[in-house]
């Protein structure tokens, strides 16, 4: 297993990206309130930006096992804000040394679990070589049942020694009824 790193994925690849990327997220469109997957269109466009890296997990034969996208070019990134990274680490943002995984997306097979550490490990390098941070997202559902927030930070110690975790932001979706008012 290997993890090669593009710009941009080719359209030959990119039908395979789609269907391994679409089944591992499709779960949470129905399991969380903000979309986890993002639509086709979105994800070409993704594909497309070269300021965007994609990492792709291969076997020996080639065979994509998985994907993410990382970026230190915040402004690549839909929905969050650069100026919250801008004013929490300024030095590091205006160094580019501030990293964000779009996500990460592996077969849902025996060597899942192989694929998605061979992934955070070759993020890790990357952010590694610049002293640099690494931010991501996952759902309160996804931390909750696949415990993501400490499976990731026990991998960065594996591979650190010395890891620091802080959750830098949520958000909270409520919902109000009035079972009586009618």
């Amino acid at each position: 297993m290997t993890v090669k790193v593009v710009a941009q994925v080719d359209t030959d690849q990119r039908e395979t990206a789609w269907a391994l990327y679409s089944t591992a997220f499709a779960e949470l469109n129905a399991l969380a309130v903000q979309r986890h997957l993002i639509y086709r269109h979105e994800f070409d466009d993704v594909m497309n930006d070269p300021r965007v890296d994609k990492y792709l997990c291969v076997d020996g034969d080639g065979t994509l096992l998985g994907l993410s996208t990382y970026t230190n070019e915040l402004d690549a990134v839909p929905l969050i804000s650069p100026p919250y990274f801008q004013r929490r680490w300024p030095q590091q943002y205006a160094e580019q040394r501030i990293w964000y995984c779009g996500f990460v997306a592996t077969e849902d097979h025996a060597r899942a679990a192989t694929a998605f550490g061979e992934l955070v490990t070759a993020m890790y390098h990357t952010a590694a070589a610049k002293n640099g941070l690494i931010a991501l997202d996952f759902c309160h559902r996804t931390d909750k049942v696949r415990r993501m927030s400490r499976v990731v930070r026990l991998m960065l110690h594996r591979l650190s020694g010395d890891v620091q975790a802080q959750r830098i932001d949520e958000q909270q979706y409520w919902l109000y009824e009035f079972p009586t008012a009618a």
